[in-house]
């Protein structure tokens, strides 16, 4: 494929499925990439999704932010890669947290169905933790760490505000991996959504939040 074509996306193919980050550098300010879009789960005001510049980011100059600052608990904007739908494989992102006084959460999406179907982890700046859950049926329900009691929330974890960290999930049939800036934390074990879905971007209320390098690998 001509890079020229695609030039906020690199591609890697090898024999176990193909691997692309996407670093929304060649992507207009303030409009949402070509190959994503815009959904939300519950009620509130509409997510706002758009391509900043940012000159702390990863890889300069953009990132892709989401900035509506709603309150509305129990509102989740996502933003949906159009591009993939995978059932196996691994996602990273570049994250920080930029404000949001009710919550600073940013997250991974994956075996995306619509907006009340899918699989996410995020990371929390206000509470610490880092928490896998599955949303069946618009309803979000946390999963607990494998080896853990069955309601226990996640793990807790520094998620340091106004500061660029990685999340990464790695998932495979029924196990979920996650790992935090290159370090396992846990792993989850859920069987809900077996097949392929797509992939994207999550964040939580009023949570404005930066994201870069986008990973995408599939297995």
């Amino acid at each position: 494929m001509d890079k020229m074509l695609v030039p906020a996306t690199l591609l890697l193919f090898g024999a176990l499925g193909a691997a692309q980050t996407v670093n929304f550098d060649s992507s207009p300010i303030g409009t949402v990439p070509a190959g994503w879009t815009v959904a939300m789960t519950h009620a509130g005001g509409a997510p706002k999704w758009e391509v900043l510049k940012d000159d702390t980011a990863p890889s300069k100059p953009n990132v892709l932010a989401q900035t509506s600052n709603d309150r509305t608990g129990g509102r989740f904007p996502l933003a949906i890669y159009e591009e993939v739908n995978i059932t196996n494989g691994t996602l990273t992102v570049s994250f920080k947290p930029i404000s949001g006084s009710g919550d600073q959460a940013a997250g991974l999406v994956w075996r995306y169905k619509d907006p009340d179907n899918y699989y996410i982890v995020r990371a929390n700046a206000l509470e610490d933790n880092v928490v896998l859950y599955k949303v069946e049926g618009g309803k979000r329900i946390s999963l607990a760490p494998k080896g853990t009691p069955s309601k226990t929330y996640g793990v807790k974890h520094p998620v340091p505000k106004q500061t660029w960290a990685s999340l990464r999930i790695e998932f495979a049939g029924k196990l979920f991996t996650v790992l935090y800036d290159g370090k396992k934390i846990m792993e989850v074990e859920d069987g809900t959504f077996t097949g392929s879905g797509k992939v994207g971007l999550w964040t939580k209320a009023d949570s404005v939040i930066h994201f870069d390098d986008f990973k995408i690998e599939s297995k």
